[in-house]
């Protein structure tokens, strides 16, 4: 994988969107497209609060929120919920010191979701990708991370093992590439498109339609110069 410089960093929270819909991708990063439904707004108001209520430290544990992470690897920048660096005994494999602390740390993320776990991996995925990021901007070696849900009001621990990883890494290359493009991909209609904020700029079901037209029309020329 190549290394980005800081100018081609890409939102890491995009991988996200991209996992979900590379179209949904492209009208949000290439063509600056958003449209806020419930949703999406009661995940803004809890990324903002927990962002807010600031750093904290407790026996063992330290607390840092909104800290902003980087991968030059990845091509990647956003920020992080919360990272607990969580106290090991002696020198572990992979964890880390921290200025003016005694000791070892590893760090561990943590990221807020308003719903309850989703059916896809797209959560496990921009968690994986923070991980990465804290990885290469300590020199640490994290294992697990955790998942927030705001319904059910627990963790939900998330292993990075190698295919999630894999499956990470391959969504930012897939990033790079539709940015570098600089078009957004074209609608293809599935049932998860009624509950997307951007449904109506999307308009799936019409492009779909009308891209399926276009292929008609194409394929027809194409046999009937064929034929001449």
């Amino acid at each position: 994988m190549p290394t980005y410089s800081e100018d081609d960093l890409l939102s890491l929270s995009g991988l996200q969107h991209l996992h979900f819909c590379e179209r949904q991708w492209g009208l949000i990063h290439i063509e600056q497209q958003w449209e806020e439904n419930r949703l999406t707004a009661e995940g803004r108001v809890l990324h903002e609060r927990v962002h807010e209520s600031g750093s904290e430290s407790r026996p063992g544990v330290l607390v840092a929120r909104g800290l902003y992470l980087q991968s030059l690897r990845m091509g990647l920048t956003g920020q992080a919920d919360a990272v607990e660096f969580q106290e090991v005994g002696g020198a572990a494999p992979g964890a880390i010191q921290l200025p003016g602390r005694k000791g070892w740390w590893r760090p561990f993320p943590v990221e807020y979701k308003r719903g309850e776990p989703k059916a896809d991996s797209c959560d496990e995925v921009q968690l994986c990708a923070q991980a990465i990021c804290l990885e290469e901007m300590f020199g640490a070696a994290i294992g697990s991370g955790a998942l927030f849900y705001g319904k059910r009001r627990r963790r939900t621990e998330v292993r990075f093992d190698a295919e999630l990883r894999a499956h990470t890494e391959e969504l930012a290359r897939r990033m790079h590439q539709l940015f570098s493009a600089g078009a957004t991909p074209a609608a293809v209609y599935m049932k998860k498109c009624d509950r997307c904020s951007l449904f109506d700029r999307c308009l799936p079901r019409a492009t779909s339609k009308r891209t399926t037209v276009e292929r008609y029309l194409a394929r027809a020329l194409r046999d009937e110069e064929a034929e001449t």
